[in-house]
């Protein structure tokens, strides 16, 4: 059954793609490791436009439902970050702050400084290929709260396929 709903995620994932995207969940403490490595026919630019927008990250994060910059250094390098998540009415409405710093134009790396989760944290690297973008991300997640870890591996395996193709829709919009 896991192999079957990640090889459905694949699919969602990459429709109306030239490449596959490549997602794997697994195992990562009381959590889950995701990796996921898309190809959006838009510029890095584009890409990274909806990558660093609380806007547009409500439009790509399934369950987002508040995203608010709380900071930002004068050099635009890093800020800090409050987002609200609501899945459904079975699961907790989780609250978490990240701090996400900015190497423009390839890397973006996050990490929860506070809030209801234990662990997130990754990155995201955008690579030029040609008239498209490689876009690669790695994540790592813990609940602060009691749950078993197959939930979030499975949560992850449903809302990222769905999360990769808004990113590739948003930056191909552009």
């Amino acid at each position: 059954m896991r192999r079957f709903s990640l090889l459905v995620g694949i699919v969602l994932a990459s429709s109306a793609a030239p490449r596959a995207a490549l997602l794997a969940v697994k195992p990562y403490g009381a959590g889950a490791r995701a990796t996921a490595t898309l190809e959006i026919r838009a510029s890095r630019a584009a890409v990274w436009r909806v990558l660093t927008s609380c806007a547009e990250a409500v439009k790509i994060v399934p369950g987002l439902r508040d995203c608010e910059v709380q900071a930002t250094a004068a050099d635009g390098s890093w800020q800090r970050i409050r987002q609200v998540v609501d899945y459904s009415w079975y699961l907790p409405k989780i609250s978490y702050v990240v701090r996400a710093t900015y190497r423009r134009p390839d890397r973006i790396d996050f990490e929860r400084t506070a809030g209801d989760l234990a662990m997130l944290r990754g990155y995201w690297e955008l690579r030029r290929d040609g008239n498209a973008t490689v876009a690669h991300c790695v994540l790592d997640l813990v609940p602060g709260f009691w749950m078993p870890a197959w939930i979030a591996r499975l949560a992850l395996e449903r809302e990222l396929p769905q999360m990769l193709a808004a990113l590739r829709r948003e930056a191909q919009a552009r």
